[in-house]
């Protein structure tokens, strides 16, 4: 259990933290090349379907790959047209931090049944709510600039997701690395007088 709590706090933060030095050092460019390496994730697949439906035998195929056509013809709109869709990208990230602000904000409230969590700790949370807001509320705005306030976010929450785990969850009953290094030490001396 405590191994899936630090692979996906980890997982999160590394994320987090690459997202948030794209954005950060490429503001312009971010936008559009976030939406035409979503539209390659959505293109190559799909070609790739495609192309095993017609090399298939006539026997085998059963359906028009219209799904994989679909795919296809909505990852070339978005290689095509990237600026139109960055936009909207604003828009999914500054959800994704609001989302991420109220998820701490909620790691944190239910941490206090095994701790006392001080209110400093609420900042960092509330920050990078109000960052996702104003990104949601000003999406058509000056995108760089709404990209750098969401990449900045991004690494905040990457730092304070591991200091969040850090902190309190290595204190959670049943979750404490401490707890097992001790209980590790006194299987090891039970084991030395055993022998």
């Amino acid at each position: 259990m405590c191994m899936k709590a630090i692979s996906y706090s980890l997982l999160r933060a590394i994320a987090a933290l690459a997202l948030g030095l794209v954005l950060v050092m490429f503001p312009a460019q971010a936008g559009s090349y976030l939406v035409i390496t979503i539209g390659l994730v959505f293109l190559i697949p799909s070609l790739v379907s495609i192309l095993s439906h017609f090399s298939a035998k006539k026997e085998i195929r059963r359906f028009f790959p219209i799904v994989g056509i679909g795919g296809a013809l909505f990852g070339l709109w978005l290689v095509i047209m990237p600026e139109f869709f960055a936009d909207l990208l604003t828009l999914l990230l500054g959800f994704v931090l609001l989302m991420a602000g109220v998820w701490q904000i909620a790691s944190l409230l239910s941490a206090r049944r095994w701790t006392s969590v001080p209110g400093i700790f609420y900042l960092i949370p509330s920050l990078i709510m109000i960052a996702g807001l104003v990104a949601l509320l000003n999406p058509m705005g000056v995108r760089a600039t709404a990209f750098i306030v969401i990449g900045v976010a991004s690494l905040v929450y990457a730092v304070s997701e591991l200091v969040n785990w850090f902190v309190f969850t290595r204190k959670k009953p049943g979750n404490s690395l401490e707890g097992k290094a001790s209980a590790d030490f006194a299987e090891a001396e039970d084991a030395e007088v055993i022998e």
